[in-house]
This record gives C-alpha cells, structure tokens and sequence, in this order.
C-alpha cells in the first residue's frame, strides 16, 4: 500500500458527554506519521457553558479509499481536502452522513441539538448571547481552515471538505460543498454542488447552479473546464470541456434535446465534456442548442482575484 494513500493527524476533540461532535486538525498530513503540533496533545479543557468537554487525539487512516470508520476519520478527511492535501473525488467519502451527528455550529462552538436550549439559558446568565449559525452535519471551513490567497465573502455559504484553490474568490451568493471545489483561480458567484470541479479562470454566474450527487439518485459527476463560463442563473447537468460557454438564464440537463447546426437533434450527455461551445436557447424557436464558438469570453478579472493576506 503507497505511504500517499494513508493519512494521520493530532486534532481537538469536542465531547457532549460521551458524543464527538467535531475535530480540529490544525496541521493534518498524508501518510501515518501525524505532524507535531506543539501543544494540542496535552490539551484537556471544559465549557461549562456549551457543556462541552474537549482533548486530544490522534488520528490515522490506513487507506484513504477505504470508507471511513467513525467521526474523527471523516473529520480528518474534511480537512485534507480544505488544506488542499487530497483533490475532491479523491478520496473515499461514502458513507459520511451515516457517521456524522447534526450539530448546532453555534458563536461558541459545537453544541448538541439536545442541549441548545439549556445551553443558551447558561450563555444568557453569563452575559452572553448565543447566534447559531447552522444546524447541519459539516460545519463552515473557516472555523477549521483558512485557505491562502482566497476570499470568502459570506462563511456560511462553504463547508468543511471544500477545495478552493489560490485565486478563487467565492462572492456573497457562491456555494461550495465539501468534496467539491475550484482548480485554480475562479469567480464562484453561483452553487458548486459536492463532486464538482470546476477548472482554472472559470466564472460560475450569479445564482448559476451545477448539479451534484447527493440527491436524486446521480452518480455522474460534473467537470467544468478551463476559462469557462457558466452565465447568470444558468446550470448544467453535464461537464463542460475547456473555453465553454452556457448562456445567462439557460439551463442543460444530460437529458435535455440539443440542436446542432446541422440540424441534427442530440441529448445533451453525447456532447458532455466537449470544448469550445456555446450553450444557448434559440430566441425565436425556443430550442437548445450547441454551436462552436471563437474568441474570448472576457475572462476574470485579474484584480479581482488577487487575494494576498493583508
């Protein structure tokens, strides 16, 4: 077995009784010899408030395309792929929302579901009031990693296991989904759904929407290519090949009927992955259609995304 293919972290345990709500692994690395992080390893602390107890532990995975075993490993997985130590749809994620409880990811931290309202009356006679950010599964990724030379404009909208790549910049209506993310440099205004790669100087539009595989029954999962663009409240159920373009407001399904210039009448799945295309509806007659095109769309604007730490 490759010494790549294993994974091992030392990481803060939050405990409500004897349930693991979450790990933070401040420095998680590939192979099963876990990186010294001066400290965490004698860390062993209370919050009467949360009623949360919190220690160390160490984690190591002996083959990352094996499914995972219990919270922590998926947890140590989550942040492999947000350190940008394993790409999305690398590693082995099935079975994820079996092991993970619903958290209350609250100002303070973890919370059980059971004991938010108590939780929030001890808060309330220290003073403090408690905002709930989410009740869900994954937490945000910037409580747990900090990605270089990116920029988040809304926390809320990324969770823990997103790839984001230097140079992207995920504005106040982008989405992006654990074991999902962007290659390179990219404009994430719209959802990138769990599975989608979308490619270096892409553009994914504003309230634009990329079909992922969590619900539905889909196991096909979705490529966007380099320098493409994906208009405004457009999507697409199929991969994009290189220097694509769907139209503003235009939306391609694998089943969806295409036309080509010739005429002749495809599903939208024959064409997944080809490059240089427009993706259009026709004004006048209504229909898809798929043609090549030239030139540039534009581009990114290179100033935009820029996102060197002040």
């Amino acid at each position: 077995m490759s010494e790549l293919r294993s994974a091992s972290g030392i990481g803060v345990a939050s405990y409500a009784g004897d349930s693991l709500l979450d790990v933070w692994y401040p420095a998680p690395t590939l192979g099963r010899v876990p990186a010294d992080v001066t400290g965490v390893e004698t860390l062993t602390d209370g919050d009467p408030i949360r009623g949360v107890r919190t220690q160390s532990v160490r984690t190591v995975i002996a083959n990352l395309d094996s499914p995972p075993i219990d919270i922590a490993d998926v947890f140590l997985r989550l942040h492999l792929l947000s350190h940008r130590l394993a790409l999305p749809r690398s590693i082995n994620l099935d079975g994820v929302f079996g092991l993970l409880p619903a958290v209350a990811w609250t100002s303070l931290g973890p919370v059980r579901v059971a004991d938010l309202s108590d939780v929030r009356l001890r808060a309330r006679q220290h003073g403090i009031h408690l905002t709930v950010h989410s009740i869900d599964k994954f937490p945000r990724l910037v409580d747990y990693v900090a990605p270089s030379g990116v920029r988040i404009a809304d926390a809320d909208r990324v969770r823990l296991g997103a790839y984001l790549a230097e140079g992207t910049t995920v504005m106040h209506e982008g989405f992006v989904n654990f074991n999902a993310g962007t290659l390179g440099a990219c404009m994430v205004e719209g959802r990138i759904s769990a599975g989608v790669i979308v490619g270096n100087g892409s553009d994914v539009g504003g309230g634009a929407s990329i079909m992922g595989t969590l619900s539905g029954g889909g196991n096909e999962v979705i490529t966007v290519g380099e320098r493409c663009l994906i208009g405004a409240n457009a999507g697409i159920g199929i991969s994009l090949g290189d220097d694509s373009v769907v139209e503003a407001g235009c939306y391609i399904t694998a089943g969806a009927k295409i036309t080509l210039p010739d005429g002749q009448i495809v599903k939208a799945s024959v064409l997944s992955g080809a490059t240089n295309l427009l993706w259009r509806r026709n004004s006048v007659s209504g229909a898809l259609e798929a043609v090549p095109r030239k030139g540039s769309w534009g581009g990114l604007n290179a100033a935009l995304h820029i996102n060197d730490a002040g």
